[in-house]
């Protein structure tokens, strides 16, 4: 039977379609992988449900009831654990940790008496047993299998019928029956679609490990993070043993929490307390360096900007950010030379944040600002200051969400002064609370804008200078 000329061209591998033939797929490029497919319309006939719908109020909720991993930084991410019959997609750089954290996963849930099922399919089970003993992962509840088929896959799960699968990793399983290379769009869809059957089927929860491309997406077509239930990134910088766990996506809970481990030599270590991994110790007051109270989630992390300024020979002056978002650094500079008289367009600028941490709250660009302003006088300051709010292009502060949890941070971590918005109208206990309008008076708060521009301004503030080695502020005369 001759095919309809109006039918697609379709890739086998991403499903892009094109009105014409070509030899190459204008999505995947992938070569030879684009034919006609025929267009069917079939009527579809009602059947009857195996079970009746139920009103809401009597919908039991004990299959949903989520299980806690009994690793409270990732169940903080998850929202209270893992749901039966979830499948959670875990996605990080090459070597940050993604097999590290799931062993590590299924060695807690095996101790609780629950069968698990780790499938590799990168590595040999000998491979995986030997980071087991050195994680000290080794428990009878977990039983290893090294497959790269799909179909032995499934057989393993209907043979143990484990409470609790992980698989490493979706992109190096192959369907049987195809000849697609392993880790093709098409193969990495449908090992998630059956994987996801399964685990709805015997409300299993999964645990998959997807790869990453070199922009930092997940691997793969984009409907395989619509596919998952919960979509997990975890981050890191190769320098520094620190991680990060974020939820991009949550069906369970909150989507915008984040977890912290350390990398050891025994494995991964959970961080309840992560506020002094991001700040340095400096010996004598250093100029370029203001805290900052970020917002990860719900949790409130102190964290370190620090900057320098130093002459540029070039017609061009470098902007170099790391840890910070270059668009917000380059807007921070334009209003500090446009709205505080700082000197900055024949200046290069170098800012970046201490461990290896990546902000992107607009509650930390007053920090950037003193930070660089504080570089460019050479001035430091005698005792830290915490630093909150957001810059506005006409140089005023803009209040910030969540600032009692930031400032009790900042209390119980032993700061004694913190500089926030105008308006903010809060007090916390042993920290002196200051107010400003705009990024000018936080400087001039500070002491780091010369006398002529204080001046020019017209206005008074107050100021801080150390007395007996702590802060005193001196207010202006009426």
């Amino acid at each position: 039977m001759a095919r309809n000329t109006a039918d697609p061209y379709r890739c086998s591998d991403c499903g892009w379609t094109t009105p014409r033939w070509v030899g190459r797929c204008g999505e995947c490029q992938a070569w030879g992988s684009v034919g006609q497919s025929a267009t069917t319309s079939a009527r579809v006939s009602s059947a009857a449900p195996t079970e009746p719908a139920l009103p809401i109020s009597r919908v039991p909720l004990d299959s949903a009831r989520s299980i806690p991993t009994r690793i409270g930084e990732l169940d903080r991410v998850l929202g209270t654990g893992i749901t039966p019959g979830a499948v959670v997609l875990l996605a990080g750089e090459p070597g940050v940790g993604k097999s590290t954290l799931l062993l590590e996963v299924a060695n807690r849930w095996a101790r609780t008496g629950r069968r698990t099922l780790y499938i590799s399919a990168e590595e040999s089970a000998a491979q995986v047993r030997l980071r087991a003993e050195r994680t000290s992962a080794v428990v009878e509840g977990l039983y290893l299998a090294a497959e790269e088929d799909l179909g032995t896959v499934l057989g393993h799960i209907e043979q143990l019928a484990p409470e609790l699968l992980v698989l490493d990793s979706v992109q190096a399983v192959q369907v049987p029956g195809t000849n697609t290379a392993a880790g093709g769009v098409a193969q990495v869809k449908e090992v998630t679609a059956a994987l996801v059957r399964v685990a709805k089927q015997r409300a299993m929860p999964v645990m998959i490990i997807g790869h990453v491309t070199k922009d930092g997406n997940i691997a793969g077509p984009r409907t395989l993070e619509h596919l998952v239930d919960v979509v997990l990134t975890f981050e890191g910088d190769r320098g520094s043993g620190f991680r990060m766990l974020r939820a991009a996506k949550n069906r369970f809970g909150p989507a915008d929490e984040v977890g912290c481990f350390e990398m050891v030599e025994s494995g991964i270590r959970e961080v309840t307390d992560p506020s002094g991994l991001f700040t340095s110790r400096h010996a004598e007051p250093t100029p370029g360096t203001c805290l900052t109270i970020s917002l990860a989630g719900r949790r409130p992390l102190l964290t370190e900007v620090q900057a320098l300024v130093a002459p540029s020979p070039a017609p061009v002056p470098r902007r170099v950010t790391h840890g910070v978002e270059g668009s917000r650094v380059a807007m921070v500079l334009a209003v500090l030379q446009r709205r505080a008289g700082l000197r900055l367009h024949s200046r290069e600028v170098y800012v970046s944040t201490v461990g290896g941490a990546r902000i992107s709250d607009p509650a930390t660009d007053l920090a950037t600002a003193i930070a660089v302003a504080s570089a460019a006088e050479d001035r430091a300051f005698a005792r830290p200051v915490v630093a909150l709010g957001e810059v506005g292009l006409s140089g005023e502060l803009r209040r910030v969400p969540g600032i009692d949890r930031r400032l009790a941070e900042a209390a119980r971590l032993g700061f004694e002064i913190a500089l926030v918005p105008a308006g903010s109208t809060t007090k916390v206990r042993d920290l002196r609370v200051v107010e400003v309008a705009s990024v000018a008076g936080a400087l001039d708060v500070l002491q780091l804008r010369r006398k002529k521009r204080q001046d020019e301004d017209g206005r008074a503030r107050p100021r801080f200078t150390v007395v007996d080695g702590g802060w005193e502020v001196d207010e202006p005369s009426a």
